[in-house]
């Protein structure tokens, strides 16, 4: 439930920025927003149910997540929907980690790894199968229903868990609760994503509330980071990123996040605003990568298990989200949907070949006592890439779309002899439905602004595409480190957590 709604929403947007009266801009809050509220609440995770109660935690993010999906269906303007998304994101941000730790407790030791692989398989497949339900909803319902939909399915769950879910045994309980840097954090990525998000719209710092906000991050961040390695009981255990394999796996893990997120923004809009498929015929696209991809998720558990390096796992999983975004360059308008699927597979099973080599290359030299904090730490890396790779992607997009206008335009001259036929085409075209020469003319260049405003926001997704391709290919070289260290070690695939 909680998985499906990272992506549910992506093929509704064009929807509901014309239902709300919004930008497509300004929509993208919605999927940021839960990005933020998860990347402020994973790292928490471990110290939250230490000191509320994993039961109580867990069934109150349960009943958090399940009242805010209803308020999210009935809002009734995007910063309202905004503003519940990112309290459902503080509730489902809970639910990932903790079910883990659920699952790895409850099951024997024999069963732990059948468990764990069936958990991973959720993992994967929740976010892949987002757009295609989200697609079929928004047609056929309305967008707001798929918010609705988690309704019945948390209510289920929280009766469940109340019945059944027990409380571990209790461990060291901090004295204190780490608040100082609960509220750096939550005020340091908050600023950030704000200036990600808006700088573009206006105009970066010429608006004194970006520049604001800019030095905000930068001293809340900074004095967040500052303060956890000097508190006793930090919210976050930075510390444990003295492991060189963790902090190799969390940049690798926030490259990841990036092109994940940002290609499962992209394509849908793609698809819908430029290709002119339907919502369903855009979620439709992701199934059959979706199905190969689950069973290259198992394979690459196996491939682990029988000593196969991570690096060279890790590799190919790169190398198919390179491939994707560099065939995603270079489509046109008249690119099929199938032609489309073919390329969304490269895209999943990139997906599937990472998750589980760097879940195990994050945690492969911390101590028993420290996984929990470095899985944690390493999820959030994912989360942070997503929120911040859609950011820098919207501001890209607009950059690239006004530099695109401004060079097809000057092309349309009396000098390009295509352009002049284009033009005294379609004037002929209107004159003959019965319209004078001068408004024909005018009319005429209404369809060749509408044109180029078309071709430019094409150009400018491809060189999108091409951008997320280069942070993978740029990010290759850390591979080196990650083979080196895998001949100083066995790394072994953790039952717990994939």
């Amino acid at each position: 439930m909680e998985l499906i709604d990272t992506s549910i929403v992506n093929v509704a947007l064009s929807y509901m920025s014309g239902n709300l009266g919004a930008t497509l801009e300004d929509t993208s809050w919605v999927i940021t927003s839960y990005a933020i509220a998860n990347v402020i609440i994973i790292p928490m995770t471990s110290f939250l149910t230490t000191n509320l109660g994993r039961r109580k935690y867990y069934i109150g993010s349960i009943i958090l997540f399940t009242v805010c999906s209803f308020m999210c269906g009935n809002s009734a303007n995007i910063w309202e929907l905004v503003g519940f998304r990112f309290l459902q994101g503080l509730g489902g941000g809970a639910l990932l980690s903790v079910s883990a730790a659920v699952v790895y407790e409850l099951f024997p030791k024999e069963k732990q790894a059948t468990a764990s692989a069936l958990f991973g398989i959720g993992i994967f497949i929740g976010p892949t199968i987002g757009p295609t339900l989200g697609g079929y909803i928004t047609e056929y319902f309305s967008w707001p229903w798929i918010f609705y939909i988690n309704i019945p399915i948390g209510i289920a769950a929280a009766i469940l868990c109340y019945f059944i879910l027990t409380e571990p045994k209790l461990k060291h309980k901090p004295a204190t609760i780490d608040w100082i840097g609960i509220i750096l954090l939550s005020i340091g990525v908050g600023a950030l994503q704000t200036v990600l998000e808006r700088g573009q719209t206006d105009d970066w710092f010429a608006a004194g509330y970006i520049l604001f906000l800019t030095i905000l991050a930068i001293f809340s961040l900074g004095g967040f980071v500052f303060w956890e390695l000097h508190t006793p009981h930090p919210v976050v255990n930075l510390r444990v990123l003295k492991s060189k394999s963790l902090s190799i796996a969390a940049i690798l893990t926030f490259i990841t996040g990036i092109g994940m997120y940002t290609s499962i923004y992209l394509t849908p809009v793609v698809a819908q605003r430029l290709l002119g498929f339907t919502p369903t015929q855009t979620g439709l696209l992701l199934l059959p990568g979706s199905i190969l991809a689950v069973l290259a998720l198992i394979l690459s558990g196996k491939l682990l298990q029988r000593g196969v390096s991570p690096a060279l796992i890790i590799l190919m999983g790169f190398l198919c989200f390179i491939y994707f975004n560099y065939s995603m360059s270079a489509i046109n308008f008249e690119t099929s949907a199938s032609a489309i699927t073919l390329k969304l597979i490269f895209r999943a099973l990139g997906m599937a070949l990472l998750t589980v080599p760097l879940g195990t290359l994050a945690i492969s030299s911390l101590e028993p006592k420290d996984m929990p904090q470095g899985t944690a730490l390493n999820n959030m890396m994912r989360q942070l890439g997503g929120s911040f790779g859609i950011s820098i992607i919207n501001t890209y997009l607009a950059r690239r779309t006004a530099a695109h206008r401004v060079d097809l335009i000057s092309h349309i001259n009396p000098y390009n002899t295509n352009a002049v036929e284009r033009i005294d085409t379609y004037t002929r075209m209107f004159q003959q439905k019965g319209i004078n020469f001068f408004d024909a003319q005018q009319k005429a260049m209404f369809l060749i602004e509408k044109t180029i405003i078309k071709q430019s926001s094409m150009l400018s997704y491809l060189d999108s595409y091409l951008l997320i391709g280069l942070f993978f290919g740029a990010s290759l070289p850390l591979l080196l480190l990650v083979a080196r260290r895998d001949k100083k070690r066995k790394i072994i695939i953790p039952s717990s957590d994939h």
